[in-house]
This record gives C-alpha cells, structure tokens and sequence, in this order.
C-alpha cells in the first residue's frame, strides 16, 4: 500500500489538536483518509470538521477517561464498521528531579502515555480485525529504548508502550493487524510548554527539533511500507546503538549531557 491508497482508509488518531498529532491529521486528510480525531480542546476538533465535512468525525474528551474511549469505539463502529489504523499519539511530559515529585505526577503520565493507550488498543481490537490491513500505530519516543535523567516517569511510560507494543505484533499477527512503533526524537511542538510540571529552568527543545510534519510523513510511509520499529533521527539511532554498544558510555553520556 502506498500514499495514494492512504483515500477512504478508516483512522482514529488520538492527541489531534496540536504537535505530531495535528500533523497527522492534515496530511490524511489531504490524502483522502476519514479520519475519527479526539483530543480534549474542541476547537481545533470542530475546524477540521468545517474544512473536511465529509471525512471528519470528531469525540472532545479526556483520552484518560473510559467514557471517552468507548465513545471512540462507538463512534467509528456507528459510521464505519471498521478500521483501518488505529493512532496512538496523545502524550505528555513532566521534567524534574524524581525524588522531588509527587506520586500523582507518575500516575498520571502513566495513565495518558501508557493505560489510555492500551486500553484504546483493546477496545479498538474488534474493529481491526474487520479493517483492510489494519495497523496499530504506537507513537513512542526514543527516549522508550535509553532513559534520561529528569524524564524519569516519562522514560519509563515509553519504555512501557514499546513493550507492549512488541507483545501484541506478535499477539496479533494471525489476524493480519501490524502493529508499528515510531520513536520520535525532540520535536518543535507544544509539548514542553504543556508538560503538566517543569521544575528545572532549561531549554528542552535545543536547536534541532523536528517538525511535526516530518513526523507526521515519516509515520505514513512506515504505515503503507510496513515499516515495524522507526527511529526517527540520525542522533536517536546513534544513542540507541551506543546504548547496546557500550552501554557504560551511554550511561555517562547521559548523566554527563542527558
């Protein structure tokens, strides 16, 4: 399957409404997908339905929350029947020290990046197995195969999601679903302005983030070329095969730069 097969597929996308997730959105839809996008501000949810009218549903709501989830279900099992891919893209961050934090800072990175994700997965699994070479898309991030100080809970929500993404690829390979996982480096987007806490004074972002459209064309053409595993940059596949390598190395690099 390539790009232009992409027309009148059956999406969900989670996280729709800004980042990777925006992008996302975009470009199926100027590709002719439908697209089912949720996120919890309406606003850019109701502008994707005005400008495509025909291929846009839409369900605001927190992605932590079941009612919402099933409200996903519902909603695509209403119009379409099936599905076609399912996105897992909503995420969130915290930076600071994790012995300063409060436990509510863990769970909740966990619920959004981790337990929303699977639990979507589960409920969406019907869906997929009635879809045309359906997919299930994990949007991880590099940080899921070497953690860093400071990102602790986030590292260890990721490294979560690319273990449960590995176990259901091969769970779910009789029934004719890929399940793929995308590994991100930084990219230019809101994601550390809406970090849920900040405690340390430091520019996350750096000078050499990648734009959400780039993500979002690399995520496509892992979708129609089947691509299982990508690591997104040159940098993040150098920390992730110097972490093999020479784990020790890796380990004070981080701790030096992390």
């Amino acid at each position: 399957m390539k790009l232009n097969l992409i027309q009148g597929r059956r999406v969900i996308l989670t996280g729709a409404s800004s980042g990777i997730g925006e992008a996302l959105a975009s470009r199926l839809l100027e590709l002719e997908a439908n697209v089912l996008v949720t996120a919890r501000r309406e606003s850019p949810l109701i502008k994707l339905k005005e400008k495509y009218p025909q291929q846009v549903h839409w369900v605001s709501g927190d992605i932590t929350a079941p009612s919402t989830r099933q409200r996903l279900i519902e909603t695509a099992q209403e119009h379409w029947g099936a599905i076609d891919l399912l996105v897992n893209n909503a995420g969130i961050g915290a930076m600071g020290p994790f012995a300063e934090a409060s436990p509510d800072r863990l769970e909740l990175l966990m619920k959004v990046n981790f337990i929303a994700p699977a639990e979507l997965s589960r409920l969406a699994y019907p869906l997929l197995v009635k879809g045309e070479q359906p997919a299930l898309m994990n949007i991880g991030s590099i940080l899921g195969h070497r953690a860093v100080p400071w990102k602790s809970e986030y590292c260890a929500s990721k490294f979560a999601i690319r273990g449960l993404t590995a176990a259901l690829r091969s769970e779910w390979k009789s029934e004719g679903i890929d399940v793929l996982h995308l590994s991100p480096s930084t990219t230019d987007s809101q994601f550390f302005d809406q970090a849920i806490e900040n405690t340390m004074q430091r520019n996350w972002k750096g000078n050499r983030a990648m734009a959400p459209k780039r993500v979002a064309e690399i995520a496509l053409d892992a979708w129609v070329n089947r691509r299982r595993d990508v690591l997104l940059t040159p940098g993040g596949k150098a920390l992730v095969w110097l972490d093999r390598i020479a784990p020790r190395i890796a380990s004070w690099a981080v701790t030096r730069w992390g």
